[in-house]
């Protein structure tokens, strides 16, 4: 992963150089970070290609915990995986692909039968972003769109996002189980 630095080291001195107060820019961080992902599509490629080889869900944290307490994290998609319907903890939060597509569902939760309803869905595609505030539930179901190759996306959280809920049915028109989840991370990157 040596090589790797010079792209991961940009994208993370675009994260470090946003003031994350309550209300960060996640516009404009969304863009400036995909700025780096069209351009540099093929050297990212190139220098993540070990994680392009993961056949499960990884999360690698992208160098040291941030100052501001944000988290940046890079994440492996397998072919075809989908992660549950899940939440972010309350916390803001900035999603960008990387490499390969990815499709994203949105939800919401009523609050007072706990029923989800989806709102739309949308596809990212490399240096496309979604992005929610801080107390936005940012409640979403994300699919790697190819059959055959790992995505990768880039993560921004304002905070630690290691606890979280999945939403889930047994069968149709039954009552939404939150379950309480542990994200683990797979490992370090340079950066």
């Amino acid at each position: 992963m040596r090589s790797s630095r010079h792209c991961l080291k940009a994208l993370r001195e675009i994260v470090l150089a946003h003031d994350f107060d309550e209300h960060p820019d996640l516009a404009t961080l969304a863009r400036e970070l995909g700025a780096i992902a069209h351009r540099d599509r093929g050297r990212l490629a190139t220098e993540l290609e070990p994680l392009r080889r993961t056949n499960r869900f990884e999360r690698w944290q992208l160098g040291p915990r941030l100052a501001s307490g944000a988290s940046l994290l890079v994440m492996a998609w397998p072919a075809n995986h989908a992660t549950p319907i899940h939440d972010h903890a309350g916390l803001w939060g900035l999603e960008l692909a990387l490499l390969g597509a990815l499709e994203v569902e949105s939800w919401a939760r009523d609050p007072h039968t706990g029923s989800l309803r989806q709102l739309g869905r949308d596809w990212l595609g490399p240096g496309d972003a979604t992005w929610f505030d801080t107390g936005d539930p940012g409640l979403h179901r994300c699919r790697n769109l190819s059959r055959q190759e790992t995505a990768l996306t880039l993560h921004v959280y304002g905070g630690d996002l290691s606890e979280y809920f999945a939403y889930e049915q047994e069968a149709q028109g039954e009552r939404w189980q939150m379950l309480p989840q542990r994200a683990a991370i797979a490992g370090r990157l340079p950066g």
